[in-house]
């Protein structure tokens, strides 16, 4: 087993709960424009009047779809629970995988080995006036191209850990993308997660 820990990257938003699903879907897909190793026609998406990159992959589409539904309306459920003077946040976790051979006199096939993840913490922002919500819109969309733009920089500047692509049928890394992932529970702290 590989035991060379992955690149963690960390990206932090937040938004309005009108907003929380596109932003987030915006955020996947710029990621995913950057690490999705397929034949993709470049295309964009209007998210808060930023051009953002969007994979036109049915699959991924459909699971980035989901995914930031869940998590909007986890946080919307939070924050109707809550107090509202509190912050509530939500993370969302992209993880990419190479397959290698198992070659252990014990187990033999394939393991998928992570090289990279992608953390998303989320806060929910619920402006109560109006020119509360101008100032948060204002405020989403500089968070939306500070995180747009790092996620650039640190793509076209982090190659040397992408694994070898060693076949040209399908998408050559597996990918997950996992809502609210429990950092904190023993199996995490043995490595074995």
């Amino acid at each position: 087993m590989d035991t060379r820990r992955p690149p963690k990257y960390s990206i932090e938003v937040y938004a309005d709960p009108s907003s929380v699903k596109d932003v987030v879907r915006g955020i996947l897909h710029t990621i995913f424009f950057h690490r999705f190793f397929l034949l993709i026609t470049p295309s964009t998406r209007d998210v808060l009047d930023l051009a953002l990159p969007f994979v036109d992959d049915a699959e991924l589409s459909t699971l980035i779809d989901q995914r930031s539904a869940t998590l909007a309306r986890q946080l919307g459920t939070s924050s109707d629970t809550g107090a509202r003077n509190t912050s509530v946040r939500g993370s969302l976790v992209v993880k990419f995988f190479e397959k290698k051979r198992r070659n252990k006199w014990f187990a033999k096939g394939e393991e998928e080995v992570c090289w990279e993840q992608w953390t998303l913490d989320v806060t929910l922002a619920t402006p109560r006036t109006e020119s509360e919500r101008a100032k948060v819109r204002k405020a989403m969309e500089a968070m939306l191209l500070k995180a747009a733009m790092n996620i650039i920089t640190t793509t076209n500047r982090e190659k040397d850990h992408i694994p070898p692509i060693t076949t040209v049928d399908t998408n050559p890394f597996p990918y997950r993308i996992a809502i609210d992932p429990q950092e904190n529970g023993w199996g995490t702290r043995m490595g074995i997660f």
